[in-house]
C-alpha cells in the first residue's frame, strides 16, 4: 500500500506516523482516516498512532466536525484490540481539537493522549523517541 508523503509506517515496532504540514482541515482529516482505515483493514493487526501537528500552521476546523469524526471512529474501531494514538501539539486550537478527541474516544478500544513533549509521547508509546523524529 502506498502511503501518503505526511505517513509513515513501522511496521516493525506496529506504529503509524503522521505528520500533517501547512493547513490541518476537513480534508486532511478525512485523507488520514482513510489511510488508517485502509491499514487497520489490510493489517488485520492492532498498531499504535502517532500524529505530529507540529509543523501544521493552521487549524481550519469545527467542534462539530471533530465530534463526528471522533464518534464515528469511536464505533467503527468498537471491538478492535486497544491502541494508542498520541497527539504531539503546541498550537492551542489544535489543543483543544485534540483533548476533545480524546475525550469523545474515552472508554473506546483508542486510548488518545495529547503530548506537547516529542519524548513523553514516546515514552508512553514505548518506542524510541529518534522514530518519532522526521527523516531526514
Amino acid at each position: 500500500m502506498k502511503l501518503p508523503p505526511d505517513v509513515e509506517f513501522h511496521d516493525d515496532i506496529r506504529l503509524l506516523v503522521y505528520r500533517p504540514c501547512g493547513v490541518i482541515d476537513e480534508a486532511a482529516v478525512k485523507r488520514i482516516v482513510s489511510v488508517l482505515e485502509d491499514l487497520e483493514a489490510k493489517l488485520q493487526k492492532p498498531f499504535n498512532r502517532f500524529s505530529d501537528t507540529s509543523e501544521a500552521h493552521e487549524v481550519e476546523l469545527n467542534f462539530k466536525y471533530v465530534i463526528q469524526v471522533s464518534l464515528c471512529r469511536r464505533l467503527s474501531y468498537a471491538g478492535h484490540p486497544p491502541v494508542k494514538s498520541a497527539i504531539l501539539a503546541r498550537d492551542s486550537t489544535m489543543i483543544h481539537y485534540a483533548r476533545l478527541h480524546a475525550l469523545l474516544t474515552q472508554g473506546s478500544p483508542i486510548n488518545v493522549r495529547v503530548f506537547k513533549d516529542r519524548k513523553e509521547a514516546a515514552d508512553w508509546l514505548n518506542v524510541p523517541v529518534e522514530r518519532l523524529t522526521q527523516n531526514a
